[in-house]
């Protein structure tokens, strides 16, 4: 087999809901945005490949705990090998647009500046991408020793072919 080309890790944002005054009616839920930017190899892959890049990257090993990137074989509340290119399913933008706003506006309306900073770090880079992909139900199996430790995970990959991009959004709650 050959070797899986590597991604760059560019940067990492972080958006907590709790930095936002929300209203009566609503509230922050505990939730936040985690999103990781990485730069594509300079070969051309098709996305099997370059998600099987991600999958492969240091970076990709953050239980999403608060411990940060760990030399363990885990992803978010999953064992590591329980995750292949094939657990992402292709999405459209507006499917992947409707999976963060359902979530974000779950416990009513977010508060405006929340609202316009996930238009311009979230929505942007997903309308903006030439594959976008939600990764899928995985079994109970693939639950590591402390997961699942968020009620509500979602993930998308966002591939941006023009801007030789990946973005890797993880929305959760803790």
């Amino acid at each position: 087999m050959e070797p899986v080309p590597t991604l760059v890790h560019l940067s990492s944002h972080f958006i907590n809901f709790r930095d936002f005054g929300f209203g009566a009616g609503s509230h922050h839920g505990y939730r936040w945005v985690d999103a990781k930017q990485f730069r594509l190899p300079a070969e051309l892959l098709d996305d099997r490949n370059v998600l099987a890049a991600l999958i492969s990257h240091p970076q990709f090993r953050d239980t999403y705990d608060g411990a940060g990137v760990q030399d363990r074989p885990r992803h978010g509340q999953w064992w590591l090998d329980h995750i292949t290119p094939d657990t992402y399913e292709a999405v459209d933008a507006a499917s992947a647009l409707d999976v963060i706003h359902g979530w974000a506006e779950q416990h009513g309306n977010v508060p405006e500046p929340l609202a316009s900073r996930l238009r311009r770090e979230i929505d942007g880079p997903i309308r903006e991408a030439t594959s976008t992909y939600l990764l899928g139900q995985l079994p109970e199996d693939a639950l590591h020793d402390y997961g699942p430790i968020h009620i509500d995970h979602h993930e998308l990959v966002v591939i941006d072919r023009p801007a030789a991009t990946l973005a890797l959004l993880v929305a959760a709650d803790d």
